[in-house]
């Protein structure tokens, strides 16, 4: 078996196990007329602000928490917010203050019991390994099954959000950039 089929198997193993009734429920926090705010640290806050590109495109008002020209999140906004161990205090912090604001937060993890898993109003649960080892087991490095599985997911619930609001392919391309 080559490395890429031992990679790719791992990602089937992961994107099997996630309950896609998570993403239902998550689906029905999006809505047009709200902000969404994204947040995650290191690599799972690049995923994050992917997802936060493809909402852009698929005509959301979206902001990345982070960057400096993000508004203060305020009640009645939504919060997807990522972390594998579901522990990560930046964004557990974020996220708890957030919700208990009145901010709709939704969680990304592997854990639903873990802290983060708690706050949310909606929790996916994404059990790839993590940096700590915990999760479905991987020969690839610290969190990366976690955040590739992720970025997955996130695309689905986009896809989810895209069919539901009628935007097509060609609608979404006309938001990409051209510049290239």
């Amino acid at each position: 078996m080559t490395l890429i089929d031992q990679i790719t198997q791992e990602v089937n193993e992961v994107m099997g196990m996630i309950d896609e009734s998570q993403l239902d429920q998550a689906e029905k926090l999006i809505q047009k007329d709200q902000r969404i705010f994204v947040l995650g640290a290191g690599r799972s806050g690049l995923m994050a602000k992917g997802f936060a590109m493809r909402l852009m495109h698929i005509g959301y008002t979206v902001f990345v928490i982070g960057e400096t020209i993000t508004p203060s999140v305020q009640a009645g906004d939504v919060l997807l917010a990522v972390s594998g161990s579901g522990k990560t205090a930046s964004i557990l912090e974020l996220a708890t203050k957030a919700a208990d604001n009145g901010v709709t937060v939704i969680s990304v993890t592997s854990h639903a019991d873990s802290p983060l898993g708690k706050v949310g109003q909606a929790v996916i649960v994404v059990p790839g390994a993590t940096k700590s080892g915990d999760g479905v087991k991987s020969i690839q490095l610290l969190s990366t099954l976690f955040d590739q599985s992720v970025h997955l997911t996130l695309d689905a619930l986009c896809l989810k959000l895209s069919r539901r609001d009628n935007v097509s392919n060609a609608s979404a391309a006309a938001t990409h950039s051209n510049m290239e």
